[in-house]
């Protein structure tokens, strides 16, 4: 969310986050991501990150591993605030949150701030025009453990959570909000659950423009693990002047490539083709529809 600082054009760009299923699989890896996904909405907006605040959700700290993943998030979040100049100014801690012995997810939900000067600056996800090119900035390797594809389509919750550099956080982040402030950017995402399609995804819906990818961008790395790989410092801009963001990164040493277009009314990749409107009336019919079958 963007909040306008009345009398001045500055806006604060406010967020929460959190990855549960990375926690649990890895603590201390799953409090770096939270943090740095925070950093990373903020960042996508163009605002320049200030300080988080936190609600610790876990089960029964009297219990060793409950305490591990409790030691192992705080341990986690401390390197990413450090790393990324984000401190921490206030928080609370829930515990013993568990049914019949159950503990639920080791849940850090963080909460950030940041501060835009020019709020006329602020970009947001939604595609803006046709004719755009999408320009995807970060390393890419197809990372699947503990992602949305492996849960959602495989059925399985496995591996080790999208190792996360958070130098690379940092570099990317800085980057991206530079071109935005340069005006070189006309809609930006952060890439987390779902990766790359569902980020695009989420860019057509939200402006209700078509997108176009380029599978021939994904290189070696099989078209799923492209697709929907969870790798992290990673952005998907939408641009006017590619030229301009991808000479800039090259000159900086910033990952970027252009993997494809916006325009018509269908997300298209390899074959596939689906109507936007298609795809929203999914995204947002699914809670009427499963209200229903209660």
């Amino acid at each position: 969310a963007l909040v306008r600082v009345h009398g001045t054009q500055k806006a604060l760009a406010i967020t929460t986050d959190c990855t549960p299923r990375y926690c649990q699989a890895n603590p201390e890896e799953g409090g770096r991501h939270a943090v740095a996904e925070v950093w990373r909405n903020i960042t996508a907006t163009g605002a320049t990150p200030l300080a988080i605040t936190n609600c610790l959700n876990f089960g029964n700290p009297e219990r060793p591993e409950i305490m591990g993943q409790f030691v192992g998030t705080i341990q986690g979040m401390r390197e990413a605030c450090l790393a990324l100049e984000f401190p921490v100014v206030s928080g609370n801690v829930s515990l013993y949150n568990e049914t019949n012995g159950q503990a639920i997810l080791p849940t850090p939900a963080i909460g950030g701030v940041g501060l835009i000067n020019d709020s006329k600056k602020a970009v947001g996800l939604g595609i803006t025009a046709k004719g755009l090119t999408l320009v995807l900035i970060g390393k890419t390797e197809g990372h699947l453990g503990q992602s949305m594809y492996l849960r959602e389509i495989e059925g399985q919750e496995d591996g080790e959570p999208p190792p996360i550099d958070l130098s690379a956080e940092r570099r990317n982040g800085n980057f991206v909000r530079g071109q935005i402030d340069a005006g070189t950017v006309a809609a930006c995402h952060d890439l987390s659950d779902g990766g790359l399609a569902a980020a695009a995804a989420e860019m057509a819906m939200a402006g209700k423009i078509g997108v176009n990818l380029d599978e021939g961008a994904a290189g070696a790395i099989p078209l799923h693990a492209w697709l929907f790989g969870e790798d992290q410092a990673r952005y998907l801009l939408a641009t006017a002047s590619p030229e301009a963001v991808l000479g800039a990164a090259s000159a900086t040493g910033i990952p970027a490539t252009a993997i494809g277009t916006s325009g018509g009314d269908n997300f298209s990749v390899a074959g596939f083709s689906r109507p936007i409107c298609d795809i929203r009336d999914a995204h947002e019919g699914w809670m009427p529809t499963f209200m229903s079958t209660v």
